[in-house]
């Protein structure tokens, strides 16, 4: 097994080889994919449709000193083991050696560390810029998924290329007819036409903007892509090479099934089933019933989504169908979902917007201007904002609520259980008076009693009534407040005060003046980062009175597939930790 792929370690090994061993050099990719795949999960789907596109262009053009900078880089897997990473896919003691994504501390063939998508063509264009203004010659080749084309920045880059770059400056425009779910937009069609007369349609997008064009029917064919990528090297100009390829192409279940194969979980390859079992109920699969009893309750009612319909548990395309005009995909434009989510709300809709929280991060500008300025009541629910769900360094939730919770007019609500985020969702979604953002729930299931109206800003509930020690517990962490509160007792043999503060992004000035007659101390737990956070917001409060304040959260840092329970013994997060901390402050 793998017996030309074991003997490719740079590029120049790719080289040597003669068509033949081409081909068997791509099934090895594709069983090396399986390999790490089915044991570790990942990008599937995109990484099996790129294989000899990615192999043509190691034996066309001279990587590193030709520079390729990959969109999002969750087609890059072919492309790592060619550049002498292989042992991260037939080694399954390697697997943690490789990244899901392009990353230039594994490799010097890695220009960037990406996983945000329709970044590939700003990024190359810079690289031409300073290719040109030190004189040097090289070819940049940005890949960029079909998908990723409908992100704005993606055609900010494309029409600066045309128009302001006069040099060597190669596109590679993947087109699988598919983003993470369906692709939507008007650009899409243009792309179906191109397809349909081999690239010789008058209507060209991006001729339309000033590039050059070329057109590669059999974009799954090496040899096709070897001699169209000859054609375009060492250009002296901007150009789009538009190949077709077949998403998923070499596991029959990817290619019938695109959106569920696009990320998986380890799995089983002969039944495609997963390995890992799920719990039967989580917060993902509640949102999806509340969306789709909601439709069915209120016309106006809109679910919105940029391309990530998994996020609120809408995976199955039969239950879009039936949403019919009250579910909208805009495609990966984070940035217009949110503006146009305000419009909805302006015009008397209820409109809201689901997706993770790393992505959201692209819409400040839109959540501030367009939204919270005019005091909109848009719905936003963030998933995978919990320290233990995303733990890519490109992927990470836990910068959302000092991100989003300083914005004036935005209400931040940290549920901690199925009844409050679910009592939330409704409240938020048929009040008028506030932009409302969610912080969906990242741990287990849990149930209790809670309030279901919120309108009364930032009041915090008083969970139990102690003494000494109060612990404000948000959100994701409320239940680790419960834990601590109880090792709390047992330890010092008296009841701390354990508060669920449920706003993110004030404070209850109110109560915490009247914690102030009894306790010494006050904990915040917060499952984000601590700098920007809420418990700084607790900590200025009482800066100027005798209330000692001990904030617990994450640091300011870009974590890297880390360990989530061993990065909560290295910032002492435990609750023996904190209970030895409790010992010395009072």
């Amino acid at each position: 097994m793998y017996d030309i792929l074991k003997t490719i370690n740079s590029p120049e090994d790719v080289k040597k080889l003669n068509a033949q061993e081409l081909e068997i050099l791509a099934a090895d990719i594709r069983e090396a994919l399986f390999n790490r795949l089915t044991k570790i999960g990942g990008h599937l789907a995109p990484n099996f449709g790129i294989v000899e596109a990615e192999i043509a262009m190691h034996y066309v053009f001279e990587s590193p000193k030709d520079k390729f900078v990959f969109d999002v880089s969750h087609q890059s897997y072919p492309h790592k083991m060619l550049t002498g990473r292989k042992n991260g896919y037939i080694d399954d003691n390697c697997f943690k050696d490789d990244s899901g994504y392009t990353n230039p501390e594994e490799s010097e063939h890695d220009l960037f560390n990406v996983g945000h998508t329709s970044t590939s063509v700003s990024l190359a264009s810079g690289l031409a810029k300073a290719r040109d203004m030190k004189g040097e010659k090289y070819n940049v080749i940005a890949l960029i998924g079909d998908g990723s084309l409908s992100g704005g920045e993606a055609f900010e880059a494309l029409d600066f290329a045309g128009s302001e770059l006069h040099s060597n400056f190669i596109i590679i425009v993947n087109d699988n007819q598919q983003s993470i779910a369906e692709v939507h937009g008007g650009l899409y069609h243009n792309l179906t036409e191109l397809r349909e007369t081999k690239g010789k349609a008058s209507n060209n997008f991006f001729k339309a903007l000033g590039l050059d064009y070329i057109y590669e029917e059999n974009g799954n064919d090496i040899q096709a892509m070897i001699k169209v990528l000859q054609k375009v090297k060492d250009i002296d100009h901007p150009i789009v090479v538009h190949i077709n390829t077949q998403k998923g192409k070499g596991y029959k279940l990817a290619e019938e099934n695109h959106e569920a194969w696009h990320w998986c979980m380890p799995f089983n390859r002969e039944t495609g089933k997963s390995t890992i079992s799920f719990p039967a109920e989580s917060y993902t699969r509640l949102t999806a019933e509340y969306i789709i009893n909601k439709v069915k309750q209120d016309k106006d009612f809109v679910m919105i989504t940029p391309a990530m319909p998994m996020c609120a548990g809408l995976s199955d395309t039969a239950v879009r169908a039936q949403m019919g005009a009250q579910y909208v995909d805009t495609g990966i434009t984070e940035e217009h979902a949110v503006a146009f989510a305000s419009g909805i709300a302006k015009a008397g809709g209820k409109p809201l917007i689901v997706t993770n929280a790393t992505f959201m991060q692209r819409t400040y500008d839109q959540i501030s201007q367009d939204v919270c300025i005019n005091n909109n009541p848009v719905t936003i629910v963030l998933n995978c904002c919990a320290f233990d769900s995303l733990t890519d360094v490109t992927h990470l939730g836990i910068f959302a609520i000092s991100a989003f919770a300083n914005i004036p007019n935005l209400v931040m609500l940290a549920p901690t259980s199925k009844d409050e985020y679910l009592n939330m969702l409704e409240w938020s979604v048929e009040q008028k008076e506030h932009p409302v953002m969610i912080l969906m729930p990242g741990n287990m299931v849990t149930s209790r009693p809670a309030d279901k109206d919120y309108g009364k800003i930032n009041t915090f509930k008083v969970e139990q009534t102690g003494e000494k020690v109060a612990i404000l517990a948000l959100g994701d962490f409320y239940q680790r407040g419960e834990e601590l509160a109880n090792a709390i007792e047992k330890e010092f043999g008296f009841k701390p005060t354990l508060i669920n503060p449920r706003f993110a992004n004030g404070i209850d000035e109110a109560m915490l003046k009247d914690l102030e007659k009894n306790h010494q101390l006050v904990i915040t737990l917060e499952d984000g980062v601590l700098d920007g956070g809420f418990g700084q917001k607790i900590a200025t409060f009482y800066a100027a009175e005798p209330m000692k304040v001990k904030t617990y959260g994450l640091k300011k840092e870009f974590y890297d597939r880390y360990n989530p329970q061993e990065l909560l013994f290295e910032l002492g997060m435990t609750s023996e930790q904190i209970v030895a901390d409790v010992k010395k402050l009072i």
